[in-house]
This record gives C-alpha cells, sequence and structure tokens, in this order.
C-alpha cells in the first residue's frame, strides 16, 4: 500500500490550519505511523535550520517534533520571506535563491511546482503517511492559477482535503460554505468534511448549525475542537501577546519591527511567570523597562530606519544612561555596530547605513547565508548555550574581542566593555532554562528559576493530540487517507 496524503486547508490565515496538522501528527505517530509533515509554500519570518542545513517554516519544525523526526528541508520546499510590501526572498529547498517581486515570483511558480513535487515524492518514498498544510485559502481566486500551496497541490497528487475554520472569528459558516462556493467541481468534490476550531461555549448551542452545514453541503463535520485556553505552539507569523506576569517581575520589551522575524525567540520570556513581556510598536514610545530585546529582521536597514524615525535610538540611549540593558538577537546585534553594510543589496538598495554604536563593530551583508545549529558556552556566564543562526551578515571589530558565547566554530557575539550591551547571532536562546537564568541575572532578574520551556511545548503537542483524539472523529479521518491510498 502506498504512503497516504491528507490535506489540511483552511478558510482564512491562521484558522488552524498549523494546529490541526501538529495534533493529527501527534496521534499518528503515537498510533506507530511513521508520519511526516509538509507544507508546500509558506510565507513567514518564523524559520528554522534543518538537520541537512537548509532553512524551513518554524511551524513545520514544530510539526516535525510532533512527528518525533528531525525537521528536514523537503517539509517546506518553498518558503517566502517577505522583505518589502511587494516583494520577497524566495527559499527553495532550504537556501536562499534570490529577492523576487510578486509578479516575477508568480510567474516562477512553474518551476516551483517542480520543487514542491520533488520534496513531496522523496517524503512519499520514507514514510507510511505525510500530513499536508495549506496555506492562507484555497478560495484566494486571484491567486489561483498555477497554485501550488492548496487545491493546486491537492489536484497534482490527488490527495483529501479537510477544510478547517475558526469560530472565535465568528462567521463560521460563511467561511465555510463561501469558500466551497469558490472551488471548482473537482475541488469540492475533494473537500471530504470540516473541522471547526476554537469553539467556547456549550457545544449543545451549535449543533443546529452543524446539522445545518452537513445537509446544505452533504459534508460531515468531523468535529468541533474546544478553544485551548493557555495552549502554546510556536507561531508561524502572527504575534502572541498574551502572557503570564508577576508582581516582581523583569520588564522586558521588543519593539515589533516592520520585518521583524524569529519572534518565537521570546516565546519562553512570554511564559517566563516572573517575565512581564511586551511587544511594542515602533511607532510607540518605549515604555520603562529593564531590558530592551532588539529581534531579528529581514531588512535590517529599513528597520533600524523605522526605529530612528519613531524617536527609538534616543529613547535606548536614555534606557542605557539609568542602568538599563540592551541585548541584540541576529538582526538587533547587527543594529547595535558601528555600521551596516549592504554592497549586494541583499535586503534592498545597495548602501551602508550608520548603527547604533553602541558596540564596536561593522556588518557587511553577504550573498552566502549562515544556517546553522549551533551549541557551546556563555562567555559572561559558565552555562551552556544551544540554538541556531540565520543570517547573511559577517561582523568584524575590536568589540567582537569580548564575546558573547564561545561556539564550536570559536568566540561569537559582543559585549560592551560597561556590560550594559550585547549582541549576538544565535536564535532560540532563552529555551534553554540554565542561560535563560543567565540572561535574566545579566538584566537584573535576581532568582530567575526559569521553566524547562521543551517540555512545557512536548505537553501542549500531548494536549493537543489529546484534544483532537477526543473531540473529532479521527477514524472517520485516517480512513479518508487510507481509501485514498489503495
Amino acid at each position: 500500500m502506498k504512503t497516504f496524503t491528507l490535506m489540511v486547508q483552511g478558510t482564512t490565515s491562521d484558522a488552524g490550519k498549523s494546529t490541526l496538522v501538529a495534533g493529527l501528527c501527534r496521534l499518528m505517530a503515537r498510533r506507530g505511523l511513521r508520519v511526516a509533515p509538509f507544507k508546500p509554500q509558506n510565507m513567514a519570518l518564523n524559520s528554522a535550520v534543518t538537520m541537512d542545513g537548509g532553512e524551513i517554516g518554524r511551524a513545520q519544525a514544530v510539526q516535525a517534533q510532533a512527528c518525533g523526526i528531525a525537521p528536514h528541508t523537503d517539509m517546506n520546499p518553498v518558503l517566502l520571506k517577505p522583505n518589502t510590501d511587494v516583494g520577497a526572498q524566495v527559499i527553495v529547498h532550504g537556501h536562499a535563491l534570490a529577492n523576487m517581486h510578486a509578479q516575477d515570483y508568480h510567474a516562477y511558480k512553474r518551476i516551483a511546482h517542480e520543487a514542491v513535487l520533488a520534496s513531496y515524492t522523496r517524503l512519499a518514498a520514507q514514510y507510511q503517511a505525510v500530513v499536508v498544510e495549506g496555506a492562507g485559502s484555497p478560495a484566494e481566486i486571484n491567486l489561483r492559477e498555477g497554485d501550488i500551496a492548496n487545491m493546486g497541490f491537492a489536484e497534482a497528487v490527488d490527495c483529501p482535503v479537510i477544510l478547517v475554520a475558526d469560530i472565535d472569528r465568528g462567521g463560521v459558516f460563511a467561511h465555510l460554505v463561501g469558500t466551497l462556493a469558490l472551488l471548482s467541481e473537482s475541488e469540492r468534490a475533494r473537500v471530504k468534511g470540516f473541522v471547526i476550531n476554537r469553539f467556547r461555549g456549550d457545544l449543545a448551542l451549535l449543533e443546529s448549525g452543524l446539522r445545518w452545514l452537513e445537509n446544505h453541503t452533504g459534508k460531515p463535520v468531523f468535529g468541533v475542537l474546544p478553544y485551548l485556553h493557555g495552549l502554546h505552539l510556536e507561531a508561524e507569523d502572527a504575534i502572541e501577546t498574551a502572557q503570564m506576569t508577576h508582581a516582581d517581575a523583569l520588564r522586558v520589551v521588543v519593539p515589533v519591527l516592520p520585518r521583524i522575524s524569529n519572534h518565537t525567540d521570546f516565546d519562553p520570556l512570554r511564559l517566563h511567570p516572573r517575565v512581564d513581556l511586551r511587544f511594542v510598536r515602533v511607532g510607540e514610545p518605549l515604555p520603562g523597562c529593564d531590558l530592551v530585546i532588539l529581534p531579528g529582521s529581514k531588512n535590517v536597514r529599513a528597520d533600524l530606519d523605522a526605529l530612528r524615525e519613531h524617536g527609538w535610538e534616543r529613547a535606548l540611549q536614555r534606557h542605557l544612561r539609568y542602568g538599563g540593558r540592551v541585548l541584540g538577537i541576529c538582526g538587533g546585534f547587527q543594529m547595535l555596530g558601528r555600521v551596516l553594510r549592504d554592497p549586494h543589496g541583499i535586503e534592498g538598495p545597495c548602501g551602508d547605513s550608520e548603527g547604533l554604536g553602541l558596540l564596536d563593530c561593522a556588518t557587511t551583508l553577504e550573498p552566502q547565508k549562515r544556517l546553522a545549529n549551533v551549541h557551546g558556552r556563555l562567555a559572561f556566564a559558565d552555562v551552556p548555550v544551544r540554538g541556531y543562526e540565520i543570517h547573511a551578515g559577517h561582523t568584524t571589530g575590536a568589540g567582537l574581542c569580548r564575546p558573547f558565547a564561545h561556539l564550536g566554530q570559536g568566540p561569537e557575539g559582543a559585549v560592551s566593555a560597561d556590560d550594559q550591551v550585547m549582541g549576538s547571532y544565535v536564535h532560540g536562546l532563552f529555551e534553554e532554562a540554565a542561560t535563560c537564568d543567565a540572561l535574566l541575572r545579566w538584566a537584573g532578574l535576581a532568582d530567575p528559576a526559569s521553566p524547562d520551556y521543551p517540555t512545557r511545548r512536548e505537553q501542549d503537542i500531548d494536549r493537543l493530540a489529546d484534544a483532537v483524539e477526543l473531540h473529532l472523529d479521527v477514524e472517520l479521518i485516517l480512513g479518508l487517507a487510507t481509501d485514498n491510498s489503495r
């Protein structure tokens, strides 16, 4: 029997596609199936480094964890990382190909389609099941031509589709019926049923609507997933602002840059009971805090301009005069230096930008990205550190003589002479409790007692799978895929 494939599509972005795929992957893995996640095309600025040295969307790395396997570039063969409102860096099979305008990429889709099918074929040869996540909505009729993300893929590999909708947004029946109405006849037939996500309240009040939906469409509702309060899965792109706070919490601020990337770096802080983490738009004033973290960016020079335009450079200087701390991660580290050079136009027009001058170093953007999982020890505290690097810049200067960490390849990052400013290329710094403790102590928190974030992540994937098992007709869903594989 060949590998069976099941695709989850959504009526909207953030309808619950990533969540449902993760839950189904963990459920199948529990049942002894060799299962892998797959997303043909992803547009996201949160990414992960894979076992084969490439880059994929962060959601697919989480889904791979749900399967109990290491992430691989075949799980997300096309990744689009927006660097302007009308353009993106195109990453194929884990490696940056080019920056493309939206119209240029539309013309490139035929070649991208070949890359998608090549990756899917390799996964299908290795695994018993492949659970596929769509992108956005299949009803985006302006993007139908040459589609590789939703029904275009499903039609190419002849797989069944589950349509998921978020009832918490409102209008769930209109979303489902309207989406079906905009599909072709063959595409409607491919949709085998519905899942309603994030329901709060008494299910009995929803029953009449579910019956109407089934009668109107002739398709079953596989189940209704409840709103799982406090569930944490790393986001594909949307910034989650909900957090826990404590009376004597350390106040941490992260500016939401126009092209912020890998903001999942801060999930462990958002969930930390002794940290008050705030994401603040750059158009808003910098509130009083103990630590400012400048995050990664897909367009560092433009985001640095945005910080300056909104007065954040002066605010950071004032923050430091009053004894505050500043940490820069990846693009944020590059901003902290004296100058940022982009001679090849990697992220935008060629040119140089004056940095914030808080670290004695300079960065030059280069065509070849560094993609690596790294580990070593912090230089300012004798504790282990591990994470990953995704960056195009090469940083040099006297400030690197006071490194942030010692990794396998040598010294990394920089610490200012007055110990108030640090910069590092390493993402995922706060995930290990010992590293998180050391950084929070440096920022002024006497007894951090950081939670075990990796364990929390595993527990929430299990909690999600439990909910899928309890509230959905899993046997009917798995039967769809099995029937399709014969």
